[in-house]
């Protein structure tokens, strides 16, 4: 594999790692205040969350898959040297998606009594859901942006309009919501509110800043167009069907998985509601839909760089049919998300409770539901990183098709299980856990199926499985050590999850789970091998 390849490829993974990683700490942040904030809570979480995931869902039908398919229309007129017909795919976009990201917003607005009402039984909810309506033709018409700028290669925008819209929404929540308790002797219902109007102050700067980055470079662009010749002579519906035929299945993933959050919003607090009493209820619902949600998925954002970056270097190989390249891409891909995804799985489940403690001092409940919601973890990694391989191999409906009877299973599982005693709110944990074990058997079987897996089941699963057990076990042991010296809980859950990590990459290396080839992969590996070779750990 040459090493410029290697680089490439690398690099890509990690800056979409950072960007990542930052904006998932940003959501924390806001998250853990939130929580926190006396007067808001887990009641409040319920409020806020369910309002968010209808909002979500609109959002996908309106937005998500749009990026993909501008950038893929835009970077073929500009391989053929048509930049005017890749400036009228931007401007005919834009129109298009400004129309349907208004009637979103139309639609969120003036049914947002009967939707809190009637479909979430949050009455509360409505205020949530007006003051986040605009928010969907904001996010609408920055997707059309964004998909320009991706398809002229100046990827980077994207990532800088993202980031920027996390830092606003993170800072105005805590603002807005401080505004508005004080303003109203610390109403949770308005707070939810003015918590997701930040969201759509959030969207209006994001697109904002995006939109000036392309004023920017209108100027240099209007020269380039002047320059050239070609006039696309395509129609304005010829236009709108290709973004369409392109972006529609790019979305249904998305959309399944919006709806897969929605399941929950729709059953938990209906079906609890006559057995423990709506206070209850909705409480139960706000620790799932919040906490719960961050927390498991918050490896995620490690992970989907790998499912990001294998669509373009499998692609790139398939062209080529360079099998030996997309061999090497998915087995060190896949390695890597099981090292990631297994000791998040066994640490969440281990230190629920004292996590929930430690980042919700005010509202720590739930330990019970973090702890089981863990093992959607591994799972849920596994089969992002399968899904970046099959949409990369040609297989697009594949991911939509598999999340979709994992969502079936979970649906039944609610209706099942939570009306049960002693199970209730739990079931929908459980549900969830099903979920995506169905999907990502469904996702691996086809996979293997398309492709022949070079791997080797001690490397690739009873290594790193037993090496997250002693990891387990050596942090618990410290965990439960400290403790018994009299310090705080606190501190020992700390010292546990700071042990924990040290002793795992410790044993990565002393098991020799990454080979030669695996080292060589990482930035700077050269560097990193000649080191473990004198450390006598490697020959």
């Amino acid at each position: 594999m040459s090493k410029t390849k290697k680089e490439g490829f690398m690099q890509g993974v990690l800056a979409l790692m950072c960007s990542q990683v930052i904006i998932k700490i940003l959501g924390l942040v806001y998250s853990m205040y939130l929580t926190n904030r006396e007067g808001f809570g887990d009641n409040g979480n319920a409020i806020y969350m369910s309002g968010y995931q209808v909002y979500a869902l609109l959002l996908t039908l309106s937005s998500i898959g749009v990026p993909n398919a501008i950038s893929k229309l835009v970077s073929e007129k500009l391989a053929l040297g048509d930049r005017k017909g890749a400036d009228r795919i931007f401007k005919i976009a834009f129109v298009t998606f400004a129309f349907i990201g208004f009637v979103g917003t139309l639609l969120l607005y003036l049914g947002a009594g009967t939707i809190a009402t009637v479909w979430l039984q949050i009455p509360e909810a409505e205020y949530t859901l007006m003051t986040l309506s605009p928010a969907i033709f904001f996010v609408s018409i920055s997707s059309v942006v964004r998909g320009y700028f991706n398809g002229r290669q100046k990827m980077s925008a994207t990532a800088k309009s993202q980031t920027v819209e996390q830092v606003f929404k993170t800072a105005l929540t805590i603002i807005i919501v401080e505004i508005v308790a004080i303003c109203t002797k610390v109403n949770t219902e308005l707070m939810a509110a003015g918590a997701n109007l930040a969201t759509t102050f959030a969207t209006f700067l994001s697109f904002s800043y995006i939109y000036a980055l392309y004023k920017m470079n209108r100027r240099e662009e209007a020269k380039t167009l002047e320059k050239n010749g070609k006039t696309s002579k395509e129609s304005a519906n010829s236009i709108i069907k290709k973004i369409l035929a392109v972006s529609i299945p790019i979305s249904l993933s998305s959309l399944i998985s919006a709806v897969n959050k929605n399941i929950d919003s729709v059953t938990v607090v209906r079906i609890l509601k006559p057995l423990i009493g709506e206070a209850t209820a909705k409480a139960k619902y706000g620790i799932l839909s919040s906490k719960v949600d961050i927390l498991t998925s918050m490896p995620l954002a490690f992970n989907i760089a790998f499912a990001t970056a294998l669509v373009p270097a499998i692609s790139g190989a398939k062209v080529k049919n360079d099998m030996e390249t997309i061999n090497k891409r998915l087995r060190f891909s896949i390695l890597i998300t099981i090292l990631i995804g297994l000791p998040c799985t066994f640490g969440m489940f281990l230190y629920a409770t004292q996590i929930l403690e430690l980042l919700f001092p005010n509202a720590s409940s739930g330990g019970t539901l973090l702890a089981i919601s863990a093992f959607t973890i591994i799972f849920t990694v596994l089969a992002q990183t399968i899904n970046g391989a099959l949409q990369g191999l040609g297989k697009i409906r594949v991911p939509a098709i598999a999340l979709g009877c994992g969502v079936l299973v979970k649906l039944i599982a609610n209706l099942l299980l939570i009306p049960i005693e002693g199970i209730y709110e739990n079931g929908a944990a459980i549900g969830s856990v099903l979920c995506h074990i169905v999907s990502f058997t469904i996702v691996y079987n086809v996979l293997k199926r398309t492709v022949k897996l070079d791997f080797r089941i001690s490397q690739m699963v009873i290594k790193p499985l037993l090496v997250t057990i002693l990891m387990s076990v050596i942090s618990y042991a410290s965990y439960k050590g400290i403790l018994a010296l009299g310090m705080s809980s606190m501190l020992a859950t700390i010292v546990g999850i700071v042990v924990a990590v040290v002793v795992y990459g410790i044993f990565v290396i002393l098991f020799k789970i990454l080979t030669r080839e695996d080292i060589d992969m990482l930035p700077s590996g050269d560097k990193i091998y000649r080191i473990l070779q004198k450390m006598k750990i490697y020959k």
